[in-house]
């Protein structure tokens, strides 16, 4: 990986960790990618498909975090004041300029409406103006499409865990463009249930690095929590756990946060774990491949290298900084898209719902 930048709260409030560039060659085919579905405002630079030449992200959780969660109105509005500061400095850091570019991608669902809404114009408009190519990217197939960029990256056809606050997705990865689901939540994703219990232990939001820190400190295996196991199926379900934490504290008190947290990781990784090798067995891919927010948990990361380790399969996970929201994701699987000669029309409308 070239280049990263990290921004906060966009120029008013910038933090910034640069580590390093590289310019253009004439070989290269240049995606910038654009993401703005929930709360981060990020903008990258990708060279063929695999390559960060910049990726930049302008986070929103030290707005968010007085109300415990993303405010759609809020998201929107902080979106719309610092996307064209993202996008000058995602092209700053890469040396290029938006006539090197040579197709632009932007993420039209799923996600909030509004936060999309900011993006999806933004880029149609750069991509008109300037006689390049446009292509959509559903959120989930760039958090997939992430581990393309990570060294060394896994070649289709893989098994692919997404798991984030709003998704937790089975995947079969057939080649570059093509995915079929083998199993989904039913309920709460296990990000979701990750923050409510964060929310219910008193922690900050957003709960799972929280509780991911606190639970190095617990016993994982304390606090019989159950294991939500649906027959027929490598579907999940979390919201049955969610509510026995509740219950526990309800009868026990919080007691030891620690404990409860480390208890709570520890059942939402054996199911995760489980599912996903079960998937594994049943298709018959010896490729496990990681994606999404919750990709970045510790406790999860760990229990997977054992596991794969264990049971002879590979382990492929993106750095953590590519498994939350960022636009590098999207320009890679807008370079896909673009190589197979996928464009979108103008008329492309964000869709907040959007099956994989």
């Amino acid at each position: 990986m070239s280049a990263f930048v990290l921004g906060i709260e966009g120029p008013s409030n910038k933090t910034s960790l640069v580590l390093g560039t590289k310019g253009p060659s004439n070989e290269m085919s240049l995606v910038l990618g654009i993401e703005t579905s929930c709360d981060e405002t990020s903008a990258a630079v990708v060279a063929n498909g695999r390559r960060v030449l910049s990726n930049v992200i302008s986070s929103q959780i030290n707005t968010h975090r007085p109300y415990g969660g993303v405010v759609p109105e809020i998201a929107a509005r902080k979106h719309l004041e610092c996307i064209s500061y993202v996008v000058e400095e995602a092209l700053s850091s890469a040396g290029v300029a938006l006539q090197d570019l040579h197709g632009v991608a932007v993420t039209n669902g799923p996600g909030l409406p509004g936060a999309l809404l900011t993006g999806l114009p933004y880029a149609k408009a750069l991509a008109l103006a300037q006689g390049l190519p446009l292509v959509g990217v559903h959120h989930i197939h760039g958090h997939i499409c992430a581990n393309y960029l990570a060294d060394p990256a896994p070649q289709p056809p893989f098994v692919c865990l997404v798991v984030s606050g709003g998704h937790t997705h089975l995947v079969q990865v057939e080649d570059h463009l093509t995915c079929r689901v083998l199993g989904r939540t039913r309920d709460d994703a296990a990000g979701e249930a990750f923050d409510k219990t964060g929310r219910a232990l008193g922690l900050p939001y957003p709960g799972g690095p929280h509780i991911d820190a606190l639970a190095k400190e617990g016993d994982p295996h304390i606090i019989p929590f159950p294991r939500a196991k649906l027959p027929d199926t490598l579907d999940f379900s979390f919201s049955g756990l969610k509510s026995a934490v509740l219950l526990h504290m309800q009868k026990h008190g919080t007691g030891n946060t620690a404990d409860i947290a480390a208890s709570f990781q520890q059942a939402v990784v054996d199911v995760l774990v489980a599912n996903t090798l079960a998937a594994c067995r049943q298709t018959g891919l010896s490729q496990v491949v990681l994606a999404g927010g919750v990709a970045a948990n510790g406790g999860l990361r760990t229990a997977f290298a054992h596991t794969c380790k264990a049971e002879g399969f590979q382990l492929f996970m993106p750095p953590p900084v590519l498994c939350t929201d960022n636009a590098a994701m999207v320009a890679a699987a807008g370079f896909f898209a673009l190589q197979a000669g996928h464009t979108s029309g103008w008329d492309l409308n964000a869709f907040p719902s959007m099956d994989l």
